[in-house]
């Protein structure tokens, strides 16, 4: 039977940061508010539905304005499952949660970012990661 593979090469528009925290997303995502003057604000869940072994739920936060859009994703699953890898993005579960930005300029963007990160007491360790060297990219699109 011959096997047919897709293949998808998508242009990554968003930079993304990883935050190893351990603290509660709804206190990260105060501290957030407070540090970076954000209005972030709990979503209904990210799902994300792999076929063989069911739905995978995230806890998720959004701010978006007119240039910016900021979302705050936890990383690791939220109820228990069988799963070996119950990661959003499994290639990097070293990071509890990941900050997707589109369109951030000056104060919210590069290295800038990265040090207002890195000076919030909750985040033990803050990196700024390329989407596209990631094998999981495709679960970090919206």
């Amino acid at each position: 039977m011959k096997t047919f593979t897709l293949e998808s090469d998508y242009a990554c528009n968003f930079a993304l940061y990883g935050l190893v925290s351990s603290t509660r997303d709804y206190t990260l995502a105060w501290l957030l508010n407070g540090s970076l003057r954000l209005r972030l604000r709990r979503q209904p869940d990210f799902l994300l539905h792999l076929v063989q072994q069911g739905p995978l739920a995230f806890s998720y936060y959004l701010h978006a304005t007119e240039v910016l859009t900021l979302r705050l994703l936890r990383n690791r699953a939220l109820l228990p499952t069988a799963l070996a890898k119950p990661f959003l993005a499994p290639d990097i579960r070293e990071y509890d949660y990941l900050l997707h930005v589109e369109g951030g300029e000056g104060e919210l963007a590069g290295t800038e970012l990265l040090d207002r990160l890195t000076a919030l007491g909750a985040v033990q360790y803050a990196s700024e990661l390329d989407p596209n060297d990631l094998k999981y990219k495709e679960n970090l699109f919206f």
